[in-house]
């Protein structure tokens, strides 16, 4: 399992809203080991993909990705996008895989961000709409409830509100933002046992998992397995989720 395989419908639905054309720049916030960014490469053909995110290791990965498959016009930076020196008016697109959410200052990210793009440059990012619409958080959140708290960590539906949304983006300079609904499942594994283990990893589970002794330990692990075992099917194990696509201009 991987963060790849968990968002593979997502990621189509992201790529169609970009629409990128062969000769573009694009720059992409938060891309993890790069999937979403290497996509935009070979997209853009002629253009070219940067690729920045704040985990090392995820950059480092990344790069040993796109040298894997040969890609000459995609590149990698850890850096703070909230914060880093972008070229003024290098890129056509700005896009972003739920890497958005997490700004200290959002209004100041997207003046930068937006400083980045040109004149006719477009925004346009995926965030998981709230909390109450994405089956997979509430159904871990019931699961471990009663082992400790859950709220711990950056906020992922932080630009959930649309209204809210629309007032950073024109507070940091954006134009005709606008709001698509996604509502593709996530998957989390083939059985019950690799989605288990999958969401073992979440940085929520595992700081709820550390609070308490190990007796409830094994407990919550016990009702995360029987949630799982409840969305398994034929095909895996799904869970319903909400996004936006938001769009915008500069």
């Amino acid at each position: 399992m991987g963060y790849e395989a968990e968002l593979r419908r997502h990621n189509e639905v992201l790529r169609r809203a970009c629409g990128v054309q062969a000769g573009e720049h694009i720059l992409d916030i938060g891309c993890g080991a790069g999937e979403t960014t290497r996509q935009a490469a070979r997209d853009a053909r002629t253009g070219s993909a940067l690729g920045v995110d704040v985990s090392a290791r995820a950059i480092e990965r990344a790069r040993a990705l796109a040298q894997a498959e040969g890609l000459g016009n995609v590149a990698f930076e850890c850096a703070d996008a909230q914060s880093h020196r972008f070229p003024r008016g290098r890129f056509d697109l700005v896009t972003s895989r739920f890497g958005t959410m997490f700004f200290a200052d959002p209004v100041a990210a997207f003046t930068n961000i937006g400083r980045a793009l040109r004149p006719s440059g477009r925004l346009v990012m995926m965030v998981w709409q709230s909390r109450e619409r994405n089956e997979w958080d509430m159904a871990i959140r019931r699961a471990l409830e009663t082992a400790g708290k859950t709220d711990a960590g950056p906020d992922p539906f932080s630009l959930a509100d649309p209204p809210t949304v629309k007032r950073i983006l024109k507070a940091a300079g954006f134009t005709g933002v606008n709001f698509t609904n996604v509502r593709e499942p996530v998957y989390y594994g083939p059985d019950v046992d690799a989605a288990l283990a999958w969401v073992r990893g979440f940085t929520c589970t595992s700081e709820v998992l550390g609070q308490v002794d190990a007796t409830a330990a094994t407990q919550a692990i016990g009702r995360l397995r029987e949630m799982l075992a409840a969305h398994s099917t034929d095909d895996g194990v799904w869970f319903d989720s909400r996004a936006w696509i938001v769009t915008a201009g500069v």
